[in-house]
């Protein structure tokens, strides 16, 4: 590794700048999670999820809900 490369893996990043950093581009979260008992399956998870910052310019991807659609 040159030195370049060591002095990035020993910076410190604050937990804001690693959160901005990552909401900026969105991240996505995947994983699966099984509780096994003797080879038995008692409980399965499976997790997909995508997590972004929300921003004025980009239009929401839900529909606006209206009040007067239940009445």
């Amino acid at each position: 590794m040159n030195e370049e490369g060591e002095a990035l893996a020993q910076r410190e990043i604050a937990l804001v700048d690693l959160l901005d950093r990552l909401l900026a581009g969105g991240v996505v979260i995947t994983g699966d999670l099984t509780l096994r008992i003797a080879d038995v399956d008692l409980v399965r998870i499976d997790l997909n999820a995508l997590v972004s910052s929300v921003s004025a310019e980009v239009p929401s991807p839900f529909q606006e809900f209206e009040y007067e659609e239940l009445a």
